[in-house]
This record gives structure tokens, C-alpha cells and sequence, in this order.
């Protein structure tokens, strides 16, 4: 990125101002030369614009907004044009408040259904969260405001999160915590890119030179602003140094900090140039922007209404939905009825422009049928819910169970609840249960209640959306983008969540979410991608062609149901005999697809070359194996359609090889592999040449041998691998040998002798 015309014109100390923010909301520009700050605001589902008393946490109100859905609601949907529509939204309101960026969307990886944070975060499936932040951040950009990609990264939990240390492997960094943003970054191209708390390794990821700059700008190409999170920096000179261009919010000791490191030497110029420069060129880009700023209330309340849903989740339904507009009086019971959980707390707390309930759209939606309302979970409502032809009961967590700040400790609804629910096992007539939460929770009811509607946090509007759904106004078409577990015993990070304060171990690695139930063979209450609608869809015809390391899925969705409705196909691949452990399969592609009663349609769904690789440690890169693949079609990651198996050819693998390097890597080798053969052929081949070249003689045996290190076959059938024999090896292929990290050739020979 090029040095902006005007650092040049600077003194140090407006750099170093520029560099940290003016106040807790706002940039601060240089105004002797004439540019104007500009100001940023919360707003991951909903403007949250402070006028005064600012805080972080979300305890002082702020103007009235649309409220949305909140992540992971949105999820739900599977629908990036929608998330493209909330986002402009969300650009007018921003601009009519005079807010030039959004902080948003989150798109950290749900680990452990404790996190406190995990209503606004979109999924524990890292395409899918990336898909839909993309679109998010296109919306909000293509209308002039800019977005702020947040927490990156590693971010999993709330607990010790200004100082804890997530001890990752690299392998799970790159396929689960990194390509959300990755997607974005080279998708949408954010104006921002917030930096987290926590450490990442040991080291603060404000001052994470390997995440902020070798990999967010060396690798991806971001070309934008990174700042960090509300008083995440814990040395502003370092963090300069690592790729941190704007500590927010304003900070009397920064602007100090990196003067005096400037003097010292500690802090280069040209790294306070390359932050100052970006800083400034972000402000310019905020003032050029243009986009509208009337904004239609009545219209954001439609969309948020929209959103609601579909995200909701139908879980279960055994004929009683939807509800019957004449019939028996209907019993409804719960607080949240009345009283909607729309919205999770902290900086995300949005104030409504208006707030629809579901008990009063019900009434509107049901006309012809009394509805008896009964706001606790005590003896006489259970009486009446007993007795009714029909009950619906709203459930949920209570608002001081989901926020920023801190985690959950259980994943179960509160007990009056529980008790409440469990004394309905006997009962009259049908029970429908309408779960609002912001991230999972266990549901020990499942088996004896009718339907269960998941409708999420669902925004100012969700009251509507639950009402539309009931009465069957529409149809339900909401997926899980987050597995619902069965016990939290069975959670991936169970024993390591949230670490002792100091460090928090994903030993769990690559396996979270649907990839660790899965693997390991777990029940589960209702997986990943689970979600039925007031129809029946049926898949058929897949056919997938292969080109290169890409794929088209193709094949055709029929609606063969009595309700339109949308449904949500997606697309895994597995990897069923990789070289690394890998999950059973992993979600690649998606499509929502809204038929009428008796439509077909022919989907389409395009695979790229990242769909096949996972991350090869030893390589340093993403990697596809030569082999078979199979495609998958289906209805959630436990409900698969269609498969067909392809075949791809690979991608050459070259590995470091020491003398104690398994014999199987070395013969696997294009330019090592013939020359090994040739020893072993000319000491005569013997049992370890009959065994290598014909495994079905003995499998057990060649195995062992291609396990043997290469340096310890010579003491079988006297075949010579000592260091002259395999100095011999790499002379007589003359490979082209990987650099070292001075862009040097290595000094192989001796690294091997060593």
C-alpha cells in the first residue's frame, strides 16, 4: 500500500494522534490541515450510536435503530442475499447518524456452546460464517459505510479474554478460526478488521506480527485499517510494529508510547508512516463514500420482520403445526410471550424503533380462535395447559444469561422451565414449544413435545415472525448453523473451556462442532444443517463434474409437499482415506431454493480447489491429496441425499526428509521414490523388495516397513541406507530443495548427517 501523500506533511505527534482515537467513538483527523475525523459505531445486528456517556458494555442507551436478528439467527437463514439486504440497511441508518463504520459483523467459531458471546456470531462452520459476513460486508460497503471484521482472532470465549492465551495449532488456525476471515478479506475486502483480546500463542494479537501482517496482508491481500477492539492494546509501540494501525478508544498514553519508541529506535518511522498512512486514507475513503441516509422505518421493520423468519429453526413438528385458524381456545404460557428475548446484552444492545410480541400478532394471525394467556410457570398455568386441545409454551434464557463479558456455565434452560415442561408429559392435547436463546441449549423435552420452533433472538420484529410461522402464513425454512448437543459433557472443549485464566488449550484441534460429533460418534439432539419446513422435498439426479481441482454439483430439488416453502441443500465433501486425520466431512457449498407445491428445479452449487484441501503442516500450505472424494447432497449433515465418488489427481507433495523419515515418505517421493527402489534392487531386493513391491503377500509386514525409519531398513536383508547410501539418494535425483527462511538453499546435506 502506497505512503499517503500527506504523511509527509505531518509532525510525529499528529501521527501518533492519528494512530489512536480522539475520543471513545471517534478518529481524529488532523485538523490544522483541514481533514475531519469521522466516527464509528457499534453494530453487529443494529446501529448502537451513543450520544453521550459512552461505554463499552452496552449499559447507557443509544439512539433508536432497527433491531435485527442477531447472528446467530441469521445463520439460520443459510441466505446471503438476505444478509446483503440487512447490511444496507444498516449502511443508511449508520449514515443518517453520521457514522462512517459499522463494528461487525463477528465471525468467530462457535468452540463451546458456553461462550458468552455466541449470539453474535454466526456459526461453528467457518464457510458458512464466511459466506455470510462476506455478504454482510458487501451490503453495508456497497452503500458507503464501512464494516470492521471482527475478533480476529481465536476469540472464543468471554471469560479471561483480555489476557487469556489461546495455545492453537496451526493446522486448526488455518481451517477453522482463519478462513471465516480469510473469506471476507478477499470476498468483500473490509475497510477494518478489529483485532482481538486475547493472546494468540503466547503473544497479544494486537501485537501479532504472524496474524496481523505475514498472514491478514502479506498472504490475503487486506489492503485496510486494522484496529483493535476496545482497550485490547497492550503496547502501542509494538503494536505498531506488528501491524496495528488504530487503537480505539482514545488513549492519553499511546500518542507517549510510540513518541518515545519513535526516539529510541524501538519503533521504526516507516512502520508509524505505513499506520498513519492507512489511517488517513480510511478517513478519506469515509468522507468520499456516498450512499443514501433517509432511512424507511416501516421498510427495516418489514426486512427485520423477514429476517426473523427465516432464521427460526422448526426442530420437530408431529401434526402440530401450523395451528388451525378456528378450533379450540389456545392456552399460552411464558413470559416471553408477552415480554420478547430479542437480543443478547452488552456493546451489541440495540434500542428499538419498535418492538412486536408474539402474543399479540398471534391474536391478529388467529382471529377466530380465543387464546388464553397465562405469563408464569406455575401450578394453575399447568393446569390449564394440561387440559387445552392445544398449548404453546415460550421458552428461552433469560437476558443475564447471554452477554458480552462473560460465559455460561450450563447449557440448560432455567429449571422452572425444565419442571414446567416435564410436568406436560400428560396432557390432553398438543404441545408446541417456542424456544428463544441466543445460542444453543439442551432440550430435555424433545421427545414428548409436538413441535419445537427455535426462533432464536429474533430482533425487534420477531414477535411477527413467530406469529407468521404458527398460524402458517409461511413456512418455516431455518437450518441450524449450530449443532444442539445432548449433554454438555459431549462438547468438543468440554475439559479445556475456558482454560485457568492464563492459557485455554483447543485440544480439541480441527474438531469442533458437527466435525467432533460426527467423528467421534456422538449423539446429538438436532445436528448442524437440521431444520424442516410444512413440505417435503425430495433430491434427485445428482451428477458432478470434475475439472482440474474444481467441481459443478448439479442436481434437481423437487417441492412434492402442499406448502411453497425454501429449502436449504447443502453440499460436503469427505475425504474418506486422507493422509491426516480428517473429519467425516466438512460443508463446501449451500443453496436456498424456494418451491411451490409441485415445482421442481435444477440446483447448481460450483466447487473450488480449497473445497477439497485441508492445511499440510509439513507442506506449509493448503494441500489436496490425489484420490477419491466423495460429493454429498443433503438436508443436513445427518441427512444425506445424494453422494457420488470423484477422483482427483492431487497436488505433489515434497517433504523435508531426514534419515529417520518413515521409508513409506521416502519411496512416496517422485525424485527420492526410484532412487531408494534402486538400492534395495541392487542389494538383491530380497524379503524387504518382495514385501515393498507385493503388499498382498504380507500386508501387516510391508506396512511395518513402509513405517520403518529409512535409516534402520539396512539392518534387513542387508540393505545399505547409511549416510553415504542416502547422500547417494539425493545426489543421484537432484531435487529442487525448498528455501530457507533467507530465501537461501538450505544446507540439506549436513541438516541430514545431523
Amino acid at each position: 500500500m502506497p505512503v499517503h501523500p500527506l504523511i509527509a506533511e505531518l509532525t510525529d505527534a499528529e501521527k501518533a494522534s492519528l494512530c489512536t482515537g480522539a475520543t471513545f467513538w471517534d478518529l481524529a483527523g488532523v485538523p490544522r490541515l483541514g481533514i475531519e475525523g469521522i466516527s464509528v459505531a457499534d453494530g453487529p445486528h443494529g446501529l448502537r450510536k451513543q450520544d453521550a456517556d459512552a461505554d463499552n458494555l452496552g449499559t447507557t442507551d443509544s439512539r433508536p435503530a432497527t433491531c435485527f436478528p442477531t447472528a446467530s439467527g441469521l445463520a439460520s437463514s443459510f441466505d446471503p442475499e438476505l444478509l446483503a439486504r440487512i447490511g444496507a440497511a444498516l449502511a443508511v441508518e449508520a449514515r443518517a447518524a453520521g457514522v462512517s463504520v459499522l463494528l461487525g459483523p463477528g465471525v468467530n467459531m462457535k468452540r463451546s456452546p458456553l461462550c458468552g458471546r455466541n449470539f453474535e456470531y454466526f456459526s461453528e462452520d467457518p464457510y458458512l460464517a464466511g459466506e455470510l459476513g462476506a455478504a454482510m460486508v458487501s451490503g453495508l460497503q456497497d452503500n458507503g459505510i464501512g464494516a470492521s471484521v471482527k475478533h480476529f482472532a481465536a476469540n472464543n470465549q468471554e471469560d479471561h479474554r483480555m489476557t487469556v492465551s489461546a495455545e492453537v495449532d496451526e493446522r486448526a488456525l488455518r481451517e477453522i478460526y482463519l478462513p471465516a476471515f480469510e473469506t471476507i478479506v478477499r470476498k468483500a475486502r473490509p475497510w477494518t478488521v478489529m483485532c482481538s483480546y486475547n493472546r494468540l500463542n503466547g503473544i497479544y494479537t494486537s501485537e501479532h506480527r504472524w496474524l496481523l501482517t505475514q498472514v491478514l496482508r502479506e498472504e490475503w491481500g487486506f489492503e485496510g485499517v486494522v484496529v483493535s477492539d476496545w482497550l485490547a492494546v497492550n503496547d502501542r509501540a509494538a503494536g505498531i510494529a506488528a501491524g496495528l494501525d488504530l487503537e480505539m478508544p482514545m488513549s492519553p498514553d499511546g500518542p507517549t508510547r510510540v513518541l518515545a519508541a519513535l526516539a529510541s529506535g524501538e519503533l521504526d518511522r516507516t512502520d508509524l508512516d505505513r499506520a498513519a498512512s492507512r489511517v488517513l486514507t480510511l478517513i478519506d475513503r469515509a468522507h468520499a463514500s456516498e450512499g443514501p441516509a433517509v432511512v424507511d422505518v416501516d421498510a427495516h421493520h418489514a426486512l427485520a420482520r423477514d429476517a426473523a423468519r427465516r432464521s427460526a429453526v422448526l426442530l420437530r413438528n408431529v401434526g402440530a403445526l401450523p395451528l388451525a385458524g378456528t378450533g379450540a381456545p389456545i392456552v399460552v404460557v411464558g413470559p416471553f410471550a408477552a415480554t420478547p428475548r430479542y437480543q443478547g446484552a452488552g456493546s451489541s444492545r440495540v434500542v428499538p424503533t419498535r418492538l412486536d410480541n408474539a402474543l399479540d400478532a398471534l391474536r391478529v394471525a388467529l382471529p377466530d380462535r380465543r387464546i388464553d394467556y397465562f405469563p408464569d410457570y406455575d401450578r394453575t398455568a399447568a393446569a390449564a395447559a394440561a387440559a387445552a386441545a392445544e398449548v404453546i409454551v415460550f421458552a428461552g434464557l433469560p437476558e443475564n444469561a447471554e452477554s458480552e463479558g462473560f460465559d455460561r456455565t450450563v447449557i440448560d434452560l432455567p429449571v422452572e422451565q425444565s419442571d414446567f415442561l416435564h410436568a406436560l408429559r400428560q396432557r390432553l392435547g398438543r404441545l408446541t414449544v417456542v424456544v428463544q436463546a441466543g445460542s444453543a441449549v439442551t432440550l430435555p423435552f424433545a421427545d414428548h413435545a409436538d413441535a419445537i420452533l427455535l426462533a432464536w433472538l429474533g430482533g425487534q420484529a420477531g414477535g411477527g415472525a413467530i406469529a407468521d410461522l404458527l398460524s402458517g402464513m409461511h413456512s418455516p425454512s431455518g437450518k441450524l448453523a449450530e449443532t444442539l448437543p445432548t449433554d454438555l459433557r459431549h462438547t468438543p472443549a468440554h475439559t479445556a473451556f475456558p482454560g485457568d485464566g492464563r492459557t485455554v488449550d483447543y485440544h480439541e484441534s480441527i474438531f469442533i462442532g458437527y466435525r467432533w460429533y460426527e467423528t467421534r460418534g456422538l449423539p446429538v439432539a438436532f445436528p448442524f444443517g437440521h431444520g424442516l419446513t410444512y413440505t417435503d422435498f425430495t433430491y434427485s439426479d445428482l451428477d458432478v463434474t470434475v475439472e482440474d481441482h474444481t467441481a459443478a454439483v448439479r442436481f434437481t430439488l423437487t417441492n412434492t409437499g402442499e406448502f411453497p416453502a425454501a429449502e436449504i441443500a447443502q453440499v460436503y465433501i469427505a475425504d474418506p482415506a486422507a493422509e491426516l486425520p480428517r473429519p467425516v466431512h466438512e460443508l463446501k457449498g449451500f443453496a436456498r431454493t424456494h418451491l411451490a407445491p409441485g415445482e421442481s428445479r435444477r440446483v447448481r452449487i460450483e466447487l473450488d480447489r480449497r473445497a477439497f484441501a485441508y492445511w499440510h503442516p509439513g507442506k506449509g500450505d493448503w494441500h489436496v491429496e490425489a484420490g477419491e472424494f466423495i460429493v454429498e447432497v443433503g438436508a443436513s449433515s445427518a441427512d444425506i441425499r445424494l453422494a457420488q465418488t470423484i477422483r482427483l489427481d492431487g497436488d505433489p507433495l515434497r517433504r523435508q526428509l531426514e534419515p529417520t523419515s518413515p521409508t513409506g515418505f521416502w519411496l512416496a517421493d517422485p525424485d527420492y521414490g526410484p532412487a531408494v527402489r534402486d538400492i534395495i534392487s541392487r542389494a538383491g531386493g530380497g524379503l524387504v523388495g518382495m514385501l515393498l513391491d507385493n503388499p498382498e503377500l504380507d500386508f501387516g509386514r510391508h506396512h511395518m516397513l513402509l513405517s520403518m525409519p529409512l535409516n534402520r531398513l539396512g539392518r534387513i536383508d542387508a540393505v545399505d541406507f547409511d549416510i553415504p547410501a542416502i547422500d547417494e539418494i539425493i545426489a543421484s535425483a537432484h531435487p529442487p530443495l525448498p528455501a530457507d527462511t533467507n530465501g537461501e538453499q538450505p544446507a540439506e546435506l549436513d541438516r541430514r548427517r545431523s
